[in-house]
């Protein structure tokens, strides 16, 4: 797999990342770099998030650069065609805008505290720009940057006619009332909007960690209230509301159904199955979970649901293990009660790492790079599927690889939120509940379809018994009344991860990637992102 790699590397890299420095490379050092390794081999494999990023992506475009050039229809030379191309990946690649703000607010104590928040807008080539708000102590200026891009990338990938967002304010939720966080989220909804970043059509913003439907609701207030008085499309200026201030039906779940929905594709496909040594299909399949919050809860729940057993849940508090296996509902329950896992009946303290834990899959759902250099090549999984952002390094992505094992990338995988605050969106803009024009309809048109089917056997049969009676199938009878907001919600899911899925395996199959699923997906994001800048032509250049 290395060396066709290695030739679409060395054949199409030339251009966007090449440096006269890089001709004095060995060989090997030379593709490192070509792959966006060498940068985290520099730095002892702990890279600068939004560098990592930008590693994976010169990744896909360096394999993609020629077909690219190849595919232009202009009455461009050669040169100029590959001019063009290298030019547009240039403005693909940077980050677009970055605002930070500082403003004080008055605790309840009586004390004054100046609270620091960022938001990154990597793309406009689609509006409005999309990402979600996250509330850490842990945020930065390149991680809020990073997430961004990495926003751009996850539309793309899934069809979602978005640029990439993000935003974090530097606090830990912990150390404030829930009134202090209602002034935080307020006050600093106010100062996006004062900059232009946020409204309906500009930038949509969406929750994240340690923010919910309560702050989607503040915002979305706070906004119809000032700066969106007059448009009547105010309240879609965020999506992951309550249902009450315009949320739909599916979104709480949604990035942990993606998740599953995403494994779903990839473990029920017998070739890549093959490939790492399982059979296809969920049955007797162990998994661990890092990250016991809203995307891990949900994956484990439809994982559990279709027969996979989860055997060890990693928090920051501590890990628990039952090779048995662990109930999800009971898990949720526990931690709801006592604010934690650790203790949790029916399982043991699990002393290490979990990550390097015996399972078939493991699904790190809690922050960016946890998987690296260090323990990679202690991983026992055949199966890693990221759930959260940029949880594997470049380095460790290497080792994976060249291990033989099954990475779900992230900007995939994780898709299910955005892919259902697009429909929350398109909702806030029509005004009108998914199903509601057409519920009554369908389930009277069913029960015509029944009658109808009666009325034939019964004129070609008689009546000599009475009626013939036409029962449905339980499938059918579940579906007679009509798909409600959250069917359509599920439904349409399902078949985008399902579609995104399909267009990467092709992708590692016409370009002989292998198991590297990542740069499939990068190429798959670039080559959609690169037509919408082509098509629409680039001026005030």
């Amino acid at each position: 797999m290395y060396r066709n790699l290695g030739e679409l590397l060395t054949r199409g890299a030339g251009g966007l990342l090449a440096s006269a420095a890089d001709s004095a490379l060995p060989a090997s050092a030379s593709l490192l770099r070509y792959r966006g390794y060498s940068q985290a081999a520099d730095r002892g494999d702990d890279p600068n998030f939004f560098t990592m990023v930008e590693g994976f992506f010169d990744r896909g475009a360096a394999i993609v650069e020629d077909k690219l050039v190849e595919d232009l229809r202009t009455r461009e030379t050669p040169e100029q065609k590959r001019k063009r191309v290298r030019g547009i990946l240039r403005i693909i690649k940077p980050c677009n805008h970055v605002l930070s703000v500082c403003f004080p607010i008055r605790r309840d104590s009586g004390e004054w505290e100046v609270i620091e928040g960022y938001r990154a807008q990597h793309s406009q080539h689609r509006t409005p720009c999309k990402g979600g708000i996250r509330y850490s102590t842990e945020v930065s200026v390149d991680e809020v940057k990073a997430l961004a891009s990495l926003m751009t990338y996850k539309c793309a990938i899934v069809d979602v006619p978005f640029g990439g967002a993000k935003a974090g304010v530097k606090i830990n939720t912990k150390n404030y009332t829930d009134s202090e966080l209602e002034k935080i989220t307020r006050r600093f909804t106010i100062e996006l909007a004062k900059k232009g970043f946020i409204g309906p059509g500009i930038d949509v913003p969406a929750p994240d960690m340690s923010t919910g439907e309560r702050e989607m609701s503040w915002i979305a207030d706070t906004f119809a209230t000032t700066m969106g008085h007059y448009d009547i499309n105010a309240h879609a200026c965020v999506t992951g509301k309550p249902i009450s201030q315009g949320g739909i039906h599916g979104r709480i779940s949604a990035t942990g159904r993606g998740v599953f929905h995403g494994i779903e594709n990839f473990i029920n496909d017998a070739s890549f199955m093959n490939r790492v040594g399982l059979a296809p299909g969920f049955q007797d399949k162990t998994f661990i979970i890092q990250g016991f919050g809203n995307v891990g809860l949900h994956t484990m729940r439809y994982l559990h649901r279709f027969g996979a057993r989860c055997v060890g849940v990693a928090e920051m508090d501590g890990s628990i293990w039952n090779p048995r296996g662990i109930d999800p509902k009971q898990l949720e329950d526990y931690k709801l009660a006592n604010g934690t896992i650790v203790g949790f009946p029916d399982s043991t303290p699990y002393e290490g790492s979990l990550l390097e834990a015996d399972c078939d899959i493991l699904i790190p759902a809690a922050s960016e790079k946890q998987l690296t250099q260090r323990n990679a090549h202690r991983v026992k999984a055949k199966i890693i599927a990221e759930g959260a952002n940029g949880p594997t390094t470049p380095e460790a992505d290497r080792i994976f690889l060249e291990r033989n094992m099954l990475v779900i990338p992230d900007m995939y995988l994780n898709a299910g939120g955005v892919t259902v605050s697009y429909f929350e969106w398109l909702k806030n803009l029509n005004h009108v509940s998914y199903g509601r024009l057409t519920f009554k309809y369908e389930r009277d048109s069913n029960y015509h379809l029944l009658m109808s089917v009666q009325e034939s056997l019964e004129r070609k049969f008689g009546k000599l018994n009475g009626s013939i009676p036409v029962v449905p199938t339980s499938e059918f009878q579940d579906r007679i009344s009509g798909a409600s907001e959250k069917d359509i919600v599920h439904s349409g899911l399902a078949y985008t991860m399902e579609r995104s899925a399909r267009q990467i395996m092709q992708t590692t199959s016409r370009y002989q990637l292998g198991l590297d699923l990542r740069t499939a997906a990068y190429v798959n994001a670039i080559e959609k992102i690169f037509k919408v800048y082509s098509d629409s032509g680039l001026i005030f250049t």
